[in-house]
């Protein structure tokens, strides 16, 4: 009888190092880190474009001073309609916005079965064996299986573990713009940090090639760092002079005997003779297994999120309980919307909402160490001045424009420009940040370096200043103390609000400056 509470306390003490081996992992290689000796930021717009069959990619500049501090890499994808994202994964998590379009899209994780299957056989051969013979018996037939299919639309947040490979398709009847973020000093990334894309079909081009250069690192990392140089492609593996998906580097002969299949179909895999590039056009309609779309419309995901709701947590005291029980790998959801405005975190009718998502609401991104937040300002209203306790954040202009100002630690500004659609801006950890939407509503989403990201306000009602006690606030500031209490108490609202003043656009108050 003595040895079973022994066993007990034996699995107990394993499953709680095994927790905190898991555990080690999930923080970002702050070690690895580009400097953030920044005195200047810039509102940046995509310097990489590759013109595909069926869409167009676009890519920010790796090198820049903003994201080698931050660690990450940014990407925008515009899919036509009937346009297919070659399957492809990355050496770094992914945290991907929609912001026009919808579509469906395919991750798959290894070991996880094939839960979505045909009930109808078809001819693989008359699929497959085109001009040739099958190994292993001619004329099988096979049913499709893959892994689950999800389908996702305007507004939402698809997060994306280092390493899986996804695809994406426009089943719509207009173009899907995607904008993505590469945390590439995450800890599950151990290349170097540079942001790598790893096609498996195609003849995809570099999205992330400036020029042919790509970031060395900083001198000070670490020895497994250094060891990972930029790969080249040598001579003797290559097949073909533009073949560059992985299946390209392979003997043809040794690729026929893993897959069990003629050398004609594996010249199909190693094709360099591929123009389409990363997004290739499927004529007449992509034919995959996946529920009737009636069946996943609107309401059934809207009725989805309201489920959720409860189990995310946001009544819930204190962290997302990770006991592995809520969600199995295979099931795990990858995805959230955060356009819809009736799931607003923050709201006010007359200046604009706020939305959140962090681990809390979508556990995977405990793992992945990132989070997001969408906003929508109205006409001259402005976000209080604040600043990000925990991490980093990518702020991407939707539509419309804001005037931004950031504020470095030593009160300068590096930022007082207008953002505008379709640009971005990197806010640094702590830096001070202020937003105002212009003459038109401002639309944004903020990628953040942390899986439960917190602000702090630096005025109105839950602010930094209004904590203090006033006799604090007036010596802080040489005020009387009626002057503290009105820095305290005159903005009632918490975090966005409407301006009285107007005062004309940015760039009419610059012009007069």
């Amino acid at each position: 009888m003595a040895t079973k509470p022994l066993l007990l306390s034996f699995a107990f003490c394993f499953l709680l190092a095994f927790h905190g081996c898991l555990a080690s992992q999930r923080y970002r290689t702050t070690q690895e880190q580009g400097e953030c000796q920044i005195d200047r930021l810039d509102a940046l717009e995509p310097t990489n474009r590759i013109q595909c069959e069926a869409g167009l990619v676009e890519s920010w500049d790796q090198n820049h001073d903003m994201f080698r501090c931050t660690g990450v890499a940014m990407v925008r994808h515009t899919i036509e309609p009937n346009g297919l994202l070659l399957p492809s994964f990355t050496n770094s998590p992914q945290l991907i916005y929609i912001v026009e379009g919808e579509g469906i899209q395919g991750a798959v994780i290894p070991g996880c079965p094939e839960t979505f299957q045909s009930s109808q056989q078809s001819q693989f051969g008359r699929q497959f064996g085109q001009g040739g013979q099958m190994r292993g018996g001619e004329g099988r037939r096979f049913p499709d299986e893959h892994q689950k299919i999800r389908r996702f639309r305007q507004g939402d947040i698809i997060a994306l573990p280092t390493g899986v490979a996804h695809w994406v398709y426009n089943d719509g009847n207009r173009p899907i713009i995607a904008v993505i973020l590469l945390d590439v000093t995450n800890s599950e990334n151990q290349l170097d940090l540079n942001p790598r894309r790893f096609f498996l079909a195609g003849n995809p081009q570099n999205e992330h090639e400036q020029g042919g250069q790509r970031w060395q690192g900083r001198q000070g990392s670490s020895q497994r760092q250094r060891r990972f140089q930029p790969f080249g492609r040598g001579e003797e593996g290559q097949q073909g002079g533009q073949c560059k998906n992985i299946f390209c580097g392979f003997d043809a002969r040794l690729l026929a005997e893993a897959f069990n299949v003629d050398l004609e179909t594996v010249r199909r895999l190693q094709n360099e003779n591929d123009n389409r590039n990363n997004i290739v056009r499927v004529e007449g309609g992509l034919q995959v297994v996946r529920p009737p779309r009636e069946l996943g419309g609107r309401r059934w995901e809207e009725e989805r999120e309201g489920e959720r709701e409860g189990y995310g947590g946001r009544g819930r005291r204190g962290r997302y309980d990770m006991n592995g029980l809520e969600e199995t790998l295979c099931t795990m959801r990858l995805r959230e919307n955060i356009g819809n405005p009736s799931r607003a975190d923050v709201y006010t009718q007359q200046a604009g909402h706020i939305s959140t998502l962090n681990s809390n609401n979508l556990p995977i991104l405990y793992w992945l160490q990132l989070s997001a937040e969408r906003g929508r300002l109205h006409r001259d209203a402005i976000m209080v001045p604040h600043y990000n306790l925990n991490c980093h954040s990518v702020v991407y202009a939707i539509r419309g424009s804001a005037r931004i100002q950031v504020v470095n630690d030593e009160g300068q500004t590096v930022f007082d420009e207008e953002l505008r659609e379709g640009q971005l801006v990197v806010v640094p950890q702590n830096f001070a940040v202020v937003k105002r939407a212009e003459n038109e509503e401002f639309e944004w989403v903020s990628f953040k370096t942390n899986d439960n990201a917190m602000v702090s306000p630096l005025a109105g009602r839950t602010s930094v200043l209004r904590a203090l006690p006033d006799e604090v606030v007036a010596n802080a500031y040489r005020v009387s103390r009626d002057d503290a209490k009105r820095l305290k108490y005159n903005r009632r609202e918490t975090t966005v609000f409407t301006s009285r003043r107007g005062g004309g656009s940015f760039s009419e108050r610059r012009a007069e400056a």
